[in-house]
Formats: C-alpha cells, structure tokens, sequence
C-alpha cells in the first residue's frame, strides 16, 4: 500500500504532466499557425509523450493502491514569439519538471518507498534527455537564427520526429 503523503505527490505530478502536455499542444498549434508544422510536429510528439508520462504515473498508483485525484489542469499560454523563445519556454519548462520530479522522489526517498523510488528512476533519466534536446535545439537556433532558409532544414528534421510510447518494462528497467 502506499502512503497518502506518496499518493498526494504523485497525484500532483500527474497535475503537473497534464500541464506540460497541454503546454506542448499548444505550442505546436502556434509553430502551425506559423508555417513551421515540422517544429509542430516535434511539440505535438512532445504533448504525447506527457500525457504517457501522466498515464504512467496513474497506472503505477493504481497499482499500488493509491487513489488517483484528478486535479483541474490551468490553461497554458497561447502565443509564445520567436523560435528560440518558444524552445527557450520549452527548456525551462522540463527544468522546472525536473525539479518537480526530482521532489517527488525526495518524497519517495522520506516516505521509505523503494518501490517508488526504482519506479521515479525512469522519470529522473528521461529529464536529463528532455533537457539535453530542448538544448541541442536552442544550440542549432543560436547558430542559424529565428528567420532565414537554415529554419526550413531544421523544420524538415523536426518533421521526423515520432511517438514512441514508453513501456512498462523500460519504466521497470531504467530503459
């Protein structure tokens, strides 16, 4: 059985996943509005992989007893600028997730929950590649700037991007 204190973190979280998704959704229908549906195409695969994380997180409370508390979810922003400010957003917004998520396994570590801490692992790893890619991303637009023929290339290689849900094994694995 887990413990209130847990379930109450984790419930947040999902709140909070729930946010980031809808906060990628919408910034992917800003970049379409925009002609760079590539850029969208990346930020709409960014909003499904939230709302797996959030599922993830319900799943695991589920199974381990807890009740899930679904919370209202704040509407995020509409219009977010540039190119480089829109992904400068997005990394301090998966900053600001990985502090949230580094908290939640805080709670995990005080509560003695092993079973949630082996579980968060997944979630600590998967921050350090959302940063990583929100970075890179900032690092090509320092390069090549917010306008100009170097953002339709970088548009068509952010077309490429697909979903892949994250497994229960890979959550259980570190993978």
């Amino acid at each position: 059985m887990i413990s209130v204190k847990m379930q109450d973190a984790i419930n947040k979280q999902i709140q909070a996943e729930m946010y980031s998704a809808n906060l990628y959704l919408s910034m992917s229908a800003y970049c379409e509005l925009k002609g760079v549906k590539g850029v969208g195409n990346w930020l709409r695969v960014q909003y499904q992989e939230e709302m797996a994380h959030a599922l993830l997180l319900l799943d695991y409370l589920k199974e381990r007893g807890g009740k899930v508390q679904l919370a209202q979810v704040e509407a995020p922003p509409a219009d977010f600028g540039t190119l480089t400010e829109v992904f400068t957003k997005v990394l301090e917004h998966e900053r600001h997730v990985t502090g949230l998520i580094n908290q939640l396994y805080e709670v995990a570590i005080q509560e003695k929950d092993f079973a949630a801490q082996i579980f968060l692992q997944w979630f600590v790893n998967e921050q350090v590649e959302e940063e990583a890619n929100a970075t890179e991303i900032l690092d090509k637009l320092a390069i090549i700037g917010d306008r100009g023929v170097d953002i339709l290339y970088m548009d068509k290689e952010l077309s490429t991007r697909v979903f892949v849900p994250p497994s229960i094994a890979a959550t259980n694995s570190n993978g």
